[in-house]
């Protein structure tokens, strides 16, 4: 291994994040009462023009009134792009009335890492002003491909910068940026020859693994078609993803139910683990377990599925 390692900034279990539109409150306290591991509410795309000023007031009330830590859910909000003149008042007002309670904060459309900057500055500045003693984190959605060129770097300064936790692959605006073809948001288009989305995602994942941060994956648009977000999921996870969002309630156990290690495979991990120290006590490097060979990679794998289960069972005791 390198002596160079970068720690992750923050532990947090993310198999799924619902996303609830600001502008529609109603929807507040069913996110509330769903089970979900995260949620964001968005103040950007899922909310017209008309109703930004609107959605923030109902987004800060929200944060105040609900008891989101007392459901077990992490809570973030997706704030407007830095292009607009929303942003700045989304994070000012936002930590004014509400910071206490806010996990992460979600920047939508990254493209270098001077986008990240700003809003850690600003949150550095409004935490010292109000007296904050929690930190918030950031969030970063690569959905562009200007963003996706500069993903590592945006990784690495994020890390070293000890606020930002995770990258989320935004497949509708990646697909926009690069004049993709699509069928559906993050569906495949049969005239490829495989999964379209693997190249992007995994090249964010890799990004995320070296500098400590966390990979989620995106949307998938067609709520009716379970089958196709666990197809994607599944993919994602795949490639070292540990959760994907979900645009209806229907699609969290989905989620679930795919990022969370099946019983078989940790017990597995676990028989991996124990045959590795009965083979070190003999001083042996490596073992053999049902027949196949087993050394310090299959330790790391194996730690990786322990650990995750354990996180989760300490979070939905």
């Amino acid at each position: 291994m390198s002596h160079t390692l970068y720690e992750a900034n923050a532990q947090r279990v993310q198999r799924c994040e619902l996303a609830v539109p600001g502008s529609s409150p109603e929807m507040f306290e069913k996110a509330l009462k769903s089970g979900v591991d995260f949620v964001f509410l968005d103040l950007e795309d899922a909310v017209a023009p008309d109703d930004k000023l609107q959605a923030r007031k109902n987004v800060i009330q929200a944060i105040n009134d609900l008891d989101w830590k007392g459901h077990g859910i992490t809570l973030s909000v997706r704030i407007n792009g830095l292009d607009t003149q929303y942003m700045v008042r989304d994070v000012v007002d936002l930590v004014e009335q509400a910071g206490a309670k806010i996990d992460t904060v979600l920047i939508p459309k990254v493209g270098v890492y001077g986008d990240v900057y700003m809003v850690d500055a600003m949150l550095t500045q409004l935490e010292m002003q109000e007296g904050l003693k929690n930190k918030i984190g950031i969030e970063c959605l690569i959905e562009t491909a200007l963003g996706m060129a500069n993903v590592e770097d945006i990784a690495k300064q994020g890390a070293i910068g000890g606020r930002v936790e995770a990258l989320h692959f935004g497949v509708a605006d990646y697909a926009a940026s690069n004049r993709a073809r699509t069928v559906n948001i993050g569906g495949l288009n049969p005239d490829y020859p495989g999964d379209q989305w693997h190249a992007a995602i995994s090249r964010m994942t890799v990004a995320c693994r070296a500098y400590g941060l966390r990979p989620i994956d995106g949307p998938f648009g067609d709520i009716k078609d379970p089958e196709g977000y666990k197809a994607g999921a599944r993919r994602a996870a795949a490639l070292g993803c540990e959760g994907k969002w979900a645009i209806h309630p229907s699609q969290i156990a989905l989620a679930n139910e795919v990022f969370t290690p099946p019983a078989a495979e940790v017990e597995k991990a676990k028989r991996i683990l124990e045959a590795l120290r009965e083979a070190a006590a003999q001083g042996k490097g490596a073992a053999a377990l049902d027949g196949r060979l087993i050394d310090a990679a299959s330790e790391r794998m194996a730690n990786n599925i322990v650990r995750a289960a354990e996180a989760i069972a300490a979070k939905t005791q």
